[in-house]
């Protein structure tokens, strides 16, 4: 076989499906300041192809970002309905304790009424 058919094969073998760390490598170069051109060139693969990789990733990381913000919140708001949860058997104590207390609970013989 001919040595240039030959590398031009193993260029097409290399280039083939790129896995997700090959494309975030790519991409990574892009956004460090490389020429699309040339880094379209040199993977084989199209400038088009090339920036639908970086949309893509700039997508991902942008909604990654949004993701955490809810968690954190979502967090939060499980605790203080924990807490309110809490406080409110805490207030129904009270209140049952502040009736017993003003005897106004029928039945009970240590609480005689004046008469």
């Amino acid at each position: 076989m001919d040595v240039k058919k030959q590398q031009k094969q193993d260029r097409t073998s290399e280039r083939g499906r790129f896995s997700a760390k090959r494309k975030k490598e790519a991409v990574l170069r892009l956004l460090k300041g490389e020429e699309l051109d040339a880094l379209s060139r040199e993977l084989g693969v199209t400038a088009a192809v090339l920036s639908e990789w970086r949309e893509k990733f700039l997508a991902g990381a942008e909604a990654n970002l949004k993701s955490r913000e809810p968690e954190a919140a979502d967090d939060e708001v499980l605790r203080l309905k924990a807490m309110v949860g809490e406080l409110m058997m805490k207030n129904e104590l009270l209140a049952e304790k502040a009736r017993l207390l003003e005897g106004n609970a029928p039945g009970f013989p240590w609480r005689k009424s004046r008469g």
